[in-house]
């Protein structure tokens, strides 16, 4: 049975957005972000082999509504990969997602839809038996109302190195409550489905507490956790979807 993992969004991992839809800007800006987190989840799913990465993104918002990113982390998972099929050669050690879209509001709800593409810069993952390229393009349209947001992504192309996936979906239900004192508090739940391999899918759930501390930094708590299956989800005898409490740190300027 295959052993794969499910890679990354943007500034969606602890350290980011969780996809939380906005009016228009009463200006455009451009920021940059740097961070570090003592491990990777994307989709509750480990990037890093449980281990700390380095990440980092610039993000242009439009005052029209729409806006362009791109935000890159380090990972393992692809190589990881490999020395679990032992297939030697393999990879693929850097995630770059680029991305776009458009921000509106209708009376109380904010909507925000856009295109993601996970670029794995030079990764080969093809080259390992069953496996395609890791290379995945995603649309989404996201709903806010008041703290609670509702958001869809659907995979135009295979999704993350899995053969025959095209059409896989998540499903992501969260929240965010403003504690008072520079604190936010994001509870959140996932459903990640794999079209055609029953198997991968599983459903993610996390809970994040987020302190802004000033002059652009940001510390964060989260626990998190999956129902991902063991035998699909773990590499180099590692299970990435284990609950874990990860902690990280982010500097926008």
């Amino acid at each position: 049975m295959k052993n794969i993992l499910v890679p990354s969004l943007l500034a969606l991992s602890l350290l980011g957005v969780t996809g939380v839809a906005q009016a228009q800007a009463a200006e455009s800006t451009l920021s940059f972000n740097a961070g570090v987190v003592s491990d990777y989840r994307y989709r509750g799913i480990s990037q890093s082999r449980l281990e700390p990465a380095v990440q980092g993104g610039f993000d242009y918002a439009d005052m029209s509504g729409f806006y362009v990113g791109a935000w890159g982390s380090s990972i393992k998972w692809i190589q990881d990969t490999g020395t679990q099929n032992s297939t030697a050669g393999v990879k693929g050690s850097m995630e770059l997602d680029v991305y776009g879209g458009y921000k509106w509001a209708v009376g109380s709800v904010a909507y925000d839809v856009g295109v993601l593409r996970y670029e794995y810069l030079r990764n080969n993952l093809q080259t390992v038996p069953t496996f395609v390229n890791a290379n995945t393009t995603e649309v989404y349209g996201a709903a806010t109302y008041g703290v609670f947001t509702a958001k869809y992504s659907h995979s135009l192309t295979n999704v993350f190195g899995n053969a025959n996936s095209k059409n896989s979906y998540y499903l992501d239900l969260s929240a965010a409550f403003d504690m008072g004192n520079g604190f936010t508090l994001t509870p959140h739940i996932g459903r990640q489905v794999i079209n055609n391999s029953p198997a991968f899918s599983y459903h993610d759930y996390s809970l994040t507490l987020a302190k802004d501390l000033g002059n652009g930094l940001t510390a964060s708590l989260m626990a998190v956790g999956t129902n991902a299956g063991k035998d699909q989800y773990t590499l180099v005898n590692k299970y990435n979807g284990k609950d874990a409490l990860v902690v990280g740190l982010k500097y926008t300027f």
